[in-house]
């Protein structure tokens, strides 16, 4: 299941998600020419990624904050900023531009911290916006688990988009990472998944606040577990262009 868009745009310009992806998509400009050089990059990520045994000798705890602004590759980037793009904005705007921003930057945060405690001793960088971004998704869980989400589903050659409450795809989405993070090696590298469940928790944590302050339960009674704006209706474009009626072809004779 890949997500591709929701159904509830926001009320306002999402201003601090547009900044946060602009900010991902030139700093991974700034390094990708140097990603084909083993020797380069890996100088590279030593100064900026986050390495869980450089902070267990009491070094670099600027890299919990640098390194969710890196990026392994295109794809790792394109993924985070759809994700981003997706459940950012209406986040921003129930927090607001100010809070929004703090909270991404806290639940990043706090899903290096989890990743760190995981494998202090890893030597493995670790690189990427998916903790803050998991950290958007569980307070999305909270405030708005029934909106609807449109997500690309593929098994083996059937694809098919299907809308679903934002509930079941961000609760599966966590479950796979829980699931992947007890049966990972974190010394072996590969995805953080750690990171990731760690920065769901801590957004749903950061989120919570919030939500009793809008009513809890009430606050999902209110708004039926939507964002307060009028639901997105998306359909196919009808062509502009005017079609030309088939003319009947006559035989030689008339």
């Amino acid at each position: 299941m890949f997500p591709i868009r929701d159904h509830n745009p926001s009320g306002r310009t999402p201003y601090v998600t547009y900044a946060l992806m602009a900010a991902n998509i030139v700093v991974f400009l700034s390094y990708v020419g140097i990603m084909q050089d083993a020797r380069l990059i890996y100088a590279f990520w030593a100064d900026w990624a986050l390495i869980p045994a450089r902070l267990d000798q009491g070094q670099g705890f600027y890299t919990v904050f640098s390194s969710m602004f890196l990026h392994g590759g295109w794809m790792h980037l394109i993924g985070n900023m759809l994700f981003l793009f997706i459940f950012g904005d209406n986040i921003e705007d129930e927090m607001g531009h100010v809070r929004y921003g703090v909270f991404y930057l806290i639940a990043g945060a706090a899903a290096g911290y989890v990743q760190y405690i995981t494998a202090p001793t890893s030597m493995v960088p670790v690189v990427g916006a998916s903790g803050a971004i998991a950290g958007v998704m569980g307070a999305y869980l909270l405030l708005f688990p029934k909106a609807k989400v449109d997500i690309l589903f593929i098994f083996i050659v059937f694809f098919r988009i299907l809308p679903i409450p934002a509930w079941i795809m961000l609760a599966v989405w966590f479950a796979l990472q829980f699931i992947g993070g007890i049966g990972s090696d974190p010394d072996a590298g590969g995805v953080a998944y750690w990171a990731h469940a760690g920065g769901f928790v801590a957004g749903l944590l950061l989120a919570t606040p919030l939500w009793v302050r809008r009513g809890g339960p009430a606050f999902w009674s209110r708004t039926q577990g939507h964002p307060p704006h009028p639901a997105a209706q998306y359909r196919l474009v009808r062509s502009s262009v005017p079609k030309v009626p088939r003319q009947k072809r006559r035989g030689p004779w008339g």
